[in-house]
């Protein structure tokens, strides 16, 4: 009975996600968009219905987030430009958490530079998510902090003087690598009470390239629920 439990709440997530994703596209592009799309199993939606809209004849063109972003858009036939090629009307992206405020930790797929650099950029930044992303206080999800090699030991030594663990990120028993050439540490806050402040501190330590915690960049937050979608107002 709880395998099948298991068997039926992942059938019933992956229908929020592609449910969510669908529902921003539809809201927010229309033909003629530059859309930024983002990276992951939920952003992965999005790129799906972007694709569908380009095979029925919309001139849709994408700056991806990520390489596995740019694939899934060749694959679909999404047209592909550079970021600031030409201005960015909505990007669409998950989130690995997401607080009442619209702050975010995201990072978990490893895309977290790129991520920030569209939602910089974008007129719009929508985050897509389902209800068990959605948390009071950021920060059980592990900070992902993008860190330059050279540097990696300082900056893991800086962190473990303020988070209780920090672990490099491995992948298949190797560190992981971004697409930028930078290594990722994990670092387990539990409970972030200051948001902001915590990524002012992190990103001034030398070596970090950036952190996972985006702060206040979120226009509007779309959620996947079991009663449909939901447009959630920021607290």
């Amino acid at each position: 009975m709880q395998q099948h439990s298991r068997m039926t709440e992942t059938k019933e997530e992956e229908r929020c996600k592609r449910e969510v994703a669908f529902h921003a596209v539809d809201t927010l592009v229309r033909d003629g968009t530059c859309v930024g799309l983002g990276t992951g199993s939920t952003a992965y939606w999005a790129i799906v219905r972007a694709g569908e809209l380009v095979a029925k004849g919309w001139n849709l063109r994408a700056v991806a987030t990520s390489l596995e972003t740019e694939r899934l858009c060749r694959e679909r036939g999404i047209a592909l430009v550079d970021l600031l090629a030409e201005p960015v009307d909505v990007a669409i992206d998950g989130a690995d958490e997401a607080a009442p405020d619209f702050s975010l930790i995201k990072g978990g797929g490893g895309a977290l530079f790129r991520e920030r650099a569209v939602a910089l950029v974008a007129k719009t930044y929508a985050v897509i998510v389902t209800e068990r992303k959605l948390v009071p206080k950021l920060g059980a999800f592990p900070l992902p902090v993008e860190v330059v090699p050279f540097a990696l030991r300082y900056v893991a030594r800086e962190l473990e003087g303020i988070c209780p663990v920090v672990a490099q990120r491995t992948r298949n028993g190797t560190p992981f690598v971004t697409d930028n050439g930078n290594a990722i540490l994990d670092c387990a806050f539990k409970t972030i009470e200051d948001p902001g402040a915590l990524d002012a501190y992190l990103r001034d330590i030398h070596g970090v390239v950036t952190t996972g915690l985006f702060i206040g960049l979120t226009s509007q937050m779309f959620v996947g629920t079991s009663r449909g979608v939901e447009s959630p107002a920021r607290r």
